[in-house]
């Protein structure tokens, strides 16, 4: 398989915003490093031995878990360390792998940004695929320009997995997807916007892109903690209406 291009992301600061608990929280990221492309047909395929009907495309309609598994496969390709280890659909991350991964929705809203503040990183019709371009699929990856950290399609063409939960308290394990798909209009192509699915479904416009990077501790990094996982699924508190994931 042809060398995984990653792009170095610097450390900072990422404000986030959960609808249900009407909070909005600053996390501090360490660097770490994200694909400079979505994972396309062709490197999934090579990794899991599968045919590419369209090699530059985004690789899409895999669920949650089965790019998981194709994080561990491309570490196991580098003799690098996998980051997860599965017991049938129960993932555990280890932390201090410096294999292949999900990124955390933090480092995905951070390094989707690149420094910008807005809801775009630059005019949507020069950086992104949406609705407006009235297409029926996703396109080749890098068709359109980048952000500043070199990163193509963050915005638009594929929806794209995180690691964290979406809200545990009202949605169970769904994951977090981020970034719009070449269907979506423009109010929700937006760094700031979250949806997710259910981590065995797999959708059409859903695709990942590889992270990197081991931290110091057992079962929290980069805006993402186990603990705060287990406070969030508490269902005591009200629910607001807030945001609700797209229906498929």
């Amino acid at each position: 398989m042809d060398d995984i291009e990653m792009a170095s992301i610097p450390g900072g600061t990422v404000r986030l915003h959960d609808a249900r608990r009407r909070q909005r929280w600053e996390v501090t990221l360490e660097p770490f490093e994200l694909g400079v492309f979505a994972v396309t047909q062709e490197q999934l395929g090579e990794l899991l031995g599968e045919s590419a009907a369209h090699p530059r495309r985004p690789a899409t309609g895999l669920s949650w878990l089965r790019a998981v598994r194709t994080c561990n496969a491309a570490s196991e390709w580098e003799g690098l360390e996998p980051a997860y280890t599965l017991d049938g659909e129960d993932v555990t991350w280890h932390v201090d792998s410096d294999g292949y991964r999900l990124p955390t929705e933090a480092e995905w809203e951070h390094a989707c940004r690149a420094g910008s503040t807005g809801a775009h990183y630059g005019p949507l019709g020069e950086i992104a695929w949406t609705s407006a371009d009235g297409l029926t699929a996703p396109k080749d990856v890098g068709g359109r320009l980048p952000n500043l950290h070199g990163l193509f399609d963050t915005l638009g063409n594929a929806w794209e997995w995180c690691w964290d939960l979406l809200d545990p308290a009202r949605y169970g394990d769904y994951r977090v997807f981020r970034g719009g798909g070449f269907a979506d209009d423009v109010q929700s192509v937006r760094a700031s916007t979250r949806r997710g699915g259910h981590p065995r479904t797999g959708l059409e416009d859903v695709g990942f892109r590889f992270a990197r990077g081991g931290f110091d501790g057992a079962d929290a990094a980069q805006g993402w903690s186990a603990a705060v996982d287990a406070e969030r699924a508490d269902v005591s508190g009200p629910l607001s209406s807030g945001w609700t994931p797209r229906r498929r």
